[in-house]
């Protein structure tokens, strides 16, 4: 797949990137290595391997006897009320918010 310079351009635009022409062309000539590579990934026959949904074994008998499978602890909601004591250190304020300086113009 053949990337073009304006291709490049257009997502350093998004990224909000200002690009040296010499760094376009070396970033459009890594981003088609990329892309090229990827469809020759996409070429690769995956149909008769299953897809991993699971992290660890489904049940203890499939892990080994010397404790392969970690231990998890329990989830336990806790709650988190510190916002008010962030914010009275904030220099600028405006509860619940912080408020900061505008950095998108375009």
């Amino acid at each position: 797949m053949k990337i073009s310079r304006e291709d490049v351009l257009r997502v350093a635009q998004l990224a909000h990137l200002d690009l040296a022409p010499e760094e376009v062309e070396t970033y459009r000539s890594q981003l088609d290595e990329i892309l090229s590579y990827i469809s020759k990934l996409q070429e690769l026959d995956v149909s008769h391997i299953e897809p991993m949904t699971q992290m660890r074994p489904r049940n203890a008998s499939s892990a080994s006897a010397a404790g392969a499978e970690p231990e998890l602890r329990d989830d336990v909601e806790v709650p988190c009320n510190v916002a008010n004591a962030v914010l009275q250190e904030a220099p600028d304020a405006a509860k619940p918010f912080f408020r900061v300086p505008k950095v998108v113009e375009r």
